[in-house]
């Protein structure tokens, strides 16, 4: 099979899930020529080791594979790989294990080639928060991503630790519990606004304990809770700024392609964003990303072919 029609792997290492395609013909990237369409929990992913991440990665490909095929080349978008340096190392772990052309990036800068772009920047806010481009001598540059406990403003996580600083502000103030204090309370199950230190200081996944109750915000939100407006419209402004931090680096910024199961399901959020770019870098286009960012990592591994 692989003798007539070279096969391109692409996987997209999410957060929560990972998503491999494995395509062969002129329409690979589409899924119309799909060998496999691959989609598994992103468990034991272990980027900061390379010689295990990229054995996972041969184990998935092995894994997904129709047993008479074999890859021709391999790209990966792989959550927290944070740095080229990070990113090389498990590119070259994963060559040396398939022998055959492999590339490994971070997994926001599969947005731009699956929205069909050669540049722009990828925008991720989802459980996390980070921007990625490329400047024009073709050098990577991400900004954002640092966790919820020191950063990933605008992302789920980030967007509940606000949130319990918001409501913690307010009842130092004295002021009457609002609609986020009672859908925090509830959401963490704890009876009382001081409460919450202690709830969140007891999770063991911080990005993806707190992040699941980022709903209570937006709820809150349309329960009319200035608090709750604030916080999302205050995230909102902090996903532009990565954008303008891009900038300011000298990554090309008219196209910026959006994806994550926060900032795309959530329109309160999507709103700020795009009002606040639009204040910051008026000639940003900003563009929801409809494809599944597995098809960029699909064109990224055909471009090695």
């Amino acid at each position: 099979m692989q003798d007539s029609t070279p096969i391109a792997v692409g996987i997209d290492v999410g957060g929560t899930k990972t998503h491999l395609r494995a395509d062969a013909g002129e329409n690979s990237g589409s899924g119309q020529s799909a060998l496999a369409d691959h989609v598994r929990t992103s468990s034991g992913w272990r980027p900061h080791d390379p010689g295990p991440a990229a054995a996972w990665l041969a184990a998935l490909i092995e894994d997904a594979m129709p047993r008479d095929a074999r890859p021709a080349a391999v790209a990966v978008g792989g959550h927290a790989c944070e740095t080229p340096r990070q990113c090389e190392e498990i590119r070259s772990a994963l060559h040396s294990l398939l022998g055959v052309p492999c590339l490994v990036v971070g997994d926001a800068e599969l947005l731009v080639p699956a929205a069909g772009l050669d540049k722009g920047v990828g925008l991720v806010a989802g459980t996390g928060s980070v921007a990625v481009g490329r400047l024009p001598d073709g050098g990577a540059v991400q900004v954002g991503g640092w966790g919820a406990v020191l950063g990933d403003e605008g992302g789920s996580a980030g967007l509940v630790r606000e949130a319990a600083r918001a409501v913690w502000a307010a009842h130092d103030r004295g002021d009457p519990p609002d609609a986020l204090a009672d859908r925090l309370t509830t959401a963490f199950g704890v009876p009382e606004v001081p409460s919450l230190g202690a709830a969140l200081e007891s999770a063991t996944d911080v990005s993806a304990e707190w992040g699941r109750h980022a709903p209570s915000v937006f709820a809150a939100a349309e329960d009319g809770s200035p608090l709750a407006r604030r916080v999302i419209a205050e995230g909102g402004r902090a996903l532009a700024s990565l954008v303008v931090r891009l900038a300011a680096r000298g990554v090309p910024v008219d196209d910026v392609v959006v994806a994550g199961s926060t900032v795309l399901v959530q329109p309160l959020l999507y709103e700020a964003f795009t009002a606040a770019l639009a204040e910051a870098l008026p000639s940003a286009r900003p563009r929801p990303l409809r494809a599944p960012p597995v098809e960029g990592a699909v064109a990224l591994a055909r471009s090695l072919l």
